[in-house]
């Protein structure tokens, strides 16, 4: 199949607009993404913010006669009765299994003494190994992200034996089901998203671990905190969460908080200082930004 993509940028047009009227004329999907500089690290809790400048992109079949994609300009702009769309231009793409496409970057990965993350079906670099293979559907958690490889190598170094074990925000399940490979006795998985919920318990039941771990949209139970908690979110919900996430953190257990950017340490360690004994802090640098991984225990 050949497949060619619309890319335009909005301008004054309204995206939910130009999204109807694409998906309308055929569209097989419609994203958006960011036209200028200002990429969007850190949202308000609650909030779906776009950029200040919007490309939308919508992929069509090119290989049918009845919908030519070169005629979309034109049925675009007389579907939002507009005399004239924003610059835009139609690419042709090569036919791939796109939403395999990821895996040409994944390879298996070691983090810490005993632990390996692999795509289903490649072998670790050590027969030895303690492995988790990963399928990340569309929720995020590879490990090949700074704050996911750290809190893995976090979760390597602990004795987990019997342990039980709250990952929150748990994306893929990376890091509950790391755990439990580790000798956790007992995971919970805990996300916004229903898709990191289908993802956790996809990659749960590919490692035999789904009979030891529950996922769910709803808020873990105050009154059941965990020997382990790891949170891997971003700095502003960490610091608004305080409370909550030490609740779920037994006395003398131990937390471990990610998603923080070097220049966010100090706020995040703020709003837990009290409660916490903290270890010296973690960092990692990719695309020129550092992150870190701060650890302790409860008190």
């Amino acid at each position: 199949m050949v497949w060619r993509q619309f890319v335009m940028d909005l301008e004054d047009l309204s995206r939910d607009d130009v999204e109807q009227a694409l998906l309308e004329l055929g569209a097989a999907s419609v994203t958006l993404s960011d036209a200028g500089d200002k990429p969007i690290l850190e949202p308000a809790p609650g909030e779906t913010p776009l950029w200040t400048r919007i490309r939308i992109t919508a992929l069509f079949d090119g290989s049918d006669p009845l919908k030519p994609v070169d005629t979309i300009g034109p049925a675009l702009a007389s579907k939002l009765g507009v005399p004239s769309l924003p610059p835009h231009r139609i690419e042709t793409l090569a036919d791939r299994d796109w939403e395999r496409e990821w895996l040409k970057d994944f390879r298996p990965m070691p983090f810490g003494e005993r632990l390996w993350v692999c795509p289903a079906g490649l072998p670790p670099g050590d027969p030895d190994a303690v492995v988790v293979e990963l399928d990340p559907g569309l929720a995020f958690g590879t490990g090949t992200h700074p704050t996911t490889a750290l809190c893995l190598s976090w979760l390597d170094a602990l004795d987990l034996e019997d342990k039980s074990v709250l990952d929150y925000g748990c994306g893929s399940g990376i890091l509950a089901i790391a755990a439990l490979k580790l000798g956790a006795n007992t995971a919970v998985g805990y996300d916004i998203d229903p898709q990191a919920v289908i993802a956790t318990r996809s990659n749960a039941e590919a490692n035999a671990v789904a009979d030891r771990l529950s996922v769910s949209c709803d808020r873990p139970a105050a009154d059941q905190p965990s020997d382990v908690v790891v949170a891997n979110i971003l700095a502003g919900p960490l610091v608004e969460l305080a409370t909550e996430i030490l609740d779920l953190t037994i006395t003398g257990g131990k937390l471990a908080l990610s998603g923080i950017l070097s220049n966010q340490i100090t706020e995040v360690s703020a709003a837990y200082s009290k409660a916490i004994r903290f270890d010296e802090h973690r960092t990692m640098e990719q695309d020129g930004q550092i992150w870190a991984r701060l650890s302790g225990t409860r008190l």
